[in-house]
């Protein structure tokens, strides 16, 4: 990484005591490959790849052009050049036509070494929004004119936190919540809590896009927020009595972390008390090693309306981490060779997480091939992401169960196994989140998550604030089961086979078996 250096003024009136620092052309933030586990491969109809992250976990980008950030410099020269003399920057070299291999753009260096450093972390990331942000319009405002802002707002600063704050206010101002910034520090535990070894509480949360709040999706079983009857829907309102106001979910999930034997207070509203002084709790938790394996499984018996007993594997998925698709793929084996039948793919509550692990989790169940997903591009491009040759490694009757807490790459299989006659959709409708963000690490460490484009499901059904309703609903009182499903010693039964939406599933299942098919 070439380090800042130092070079004389140019065209500089108010900010003339200002030592400028220069960017010369470099390639873009850390990438990693595109590359897909063994077995069956996928088909993407573009010559760009990229691997994208859909909420609650990390992907990455790979390079598209060696000069991309010099084509972005050169599109902004015209705009930048009226403004230099203004005292914001400017921009030296040779004539246009070889303005590629000349262009430097300089900008007033702060007096504070840390906000140096993030004034660099500003250009890239403005750069790289530039380039890949969904929306070409930029929120319908001057994009270029923003970094001239931004920076001059920056320069005064005096620490990096501060300097952060002024680039997330000018990504706030793209008007997407799912496009930010967070710091060297949150992307090092975001990566850890990615990669399986975190240390923290057991929560997964998300911000509703629409009312701000900060409100947990669910609790990993046996973990202290679970343990301390902390439950999906209650809203967070405090850290550390630090309020969460115009706090994310990454940053709060930040907060949440730490050291094995730490501890942390929270705050929060019950689920139907919000702002209710009587639902208002306050939660001293320990910090732990958290388990955060993706995948538990079963075996479920029961006994058909014909008094034949039948066995059902049921596979809960928490989250799309990167080891997803190897565990659900060992699950699936351990629960044939316990003789399971048929299947319940248990996606409720799951956020979401790589994209990736969604499209390999599918092509577990899924043959031939077929489409995955659809996405769209900045330019309306529609670019199909289909199986090669893909095997199954089991053929047997499937349904899946969804809910409000379902969203992003769970909507992805959802539909995925759905709109390719694989599965049976039971539950309520999904969370309805269909945008795909990039996650480039930047030169700092920071890590810059954007939202490049929107995806369909197979059958071109947009899923972005609309989500998936299921084939069947599965609320209590819209039972309508066979008494030896509905008249189970509950004193005996698991909590697994008490569940409304698992009763539900094992009728749609014993349809689909005594047609003799299979999805």
């Amino acid at each position: 990484m070439e380090s800042l250096r130092p070079t004389p003024e140019l065209g500089l009136r108010s900010l003339s005591s200002a030592p400028l620092f220069e960017l010369p052309k470099r390639a873009r933030g850390v990438r990693i490959p595109f590359q897909f586990r063994s077995g069956p491969r996928l088909r993407i109809r573009s010559e760009k790849r990229e691997e994208f992250r859909a909420s609650g976990s990390v992907g990455f980008e790979i390079d598209a052009s060696d000069g991309g950030l010099a084509r972005v410099l050169r599109q902004a020269a015209a705009g930048f050049a009226a403004a230099a003399a203004a005292a914001m920057i400017s921009m030296y070299g040779c004539d246009p036509p070889a303005l590629a291999e000349s262009l430097t753009v300089a900008f007033p260096v702060s007096r504070a070494r840390e906000v140096n450093t993030v004034q660099r972390t500003l250009v890239e990331a403005w750069g790289l929004i530039r380039e890949t942000f969904i929306d070409p319009t930029f929120n319908h405002q001057d994009w270029d004119q923003k970094l001239q802002q931004t920076m001059v707002e920056m320069f005064p600063l005096k620490s990096a936190d501060a300097a952060y704050n002024k680039i997330s206010g000018m990504l706030a101002s793209l008007g997407d919540p799912f496009t930010t910034i967070i710091s060297p520090k949150e992307y090092r535990s975001f990566r850890i809590g990615s990669d399986g070894n975190l240390q923290g509480v057991g929560l997964f949360i998300n911000k509703e896009p629409s009312s701000g709040r900060l409100v947990v999706l669910s609790c990993i079983e046996g973990s202290p927020a679970d343990r301390a009857g902390i439950h999906e829907g209650d809203e967070l309102i405090e850290i550390d009595g630090e309020s969460l106001a115009g706090i994310d979910g990454e940053a709060a999930a930040v907060k949440l972390r730490g050291h094995v034997g730490t501890s942390v207070t929270v705050k929060l509203y019950r689920g139907m008390d919000h702002g209710s002084s009587n639902g208002l709790r306050e939660v001293k938790l320990s910090r732990e090693f958290i388990k955060l394996s993706p995948i538990s499984s079963t075996v479920i018996s029961y006994k058909s309306s014909d008094g034949h007993e039948s066995k059902t594997g049921y596979v809960r998925l928490s989250a799309f981490s990167q080891n997803a698709a190897a565990e659900m793929q060992n699950a699936i084996h351990q629960l044939e060779v316990q003789g399971a039948q048929s299947y319940i793919l248990d996606l409720r509550n799951n956020p979401g997480g790589l994209v990736k692990a969604g499209l390999d989790v599918a092509q577990i169940w899924l043959d031939g091939d077929e489409t995955l997903v659809n996405t769209i591009d900045r330019d309306g491009y529609l670019l199909p992401i289909n199986m090669v040759n893909g095997h199954a490694i089991t053929h047997d009757p499937l349904v899946v169960l969804v809910n409000e807490g379902s969203a992003s790459a769970s909507e992805i299989l959802a539909g995925a196994l759905h709109d390719n006659g694989r599965a049976i959709l039971v539950g309520r409708k999904t969370f309805g989140k269909g945008k795909i963000q990039s996650v480039t690490e930047l030169h700092d460490g920071s890590a810059l998550f954007v939202t490049v484009a929107k995806y369909l499901s197979p059958a071109l059904h947009d899923i972005d604030q609309v989500g998936i309703t299921p084939d069947v609903q599965c609320t209590p009182d819209a039972l309508t089961l066979p008494k030896a499903l509905l008249l189970r010693d509950k004193s005996t039964t698991s909590a697994l086979e008490s569940d409304s939406c698992i009763m539900v599933a094992e009728h749609e299942l014993e349809i689909q078996q005594s047609k003799g098919t299979a999805s």
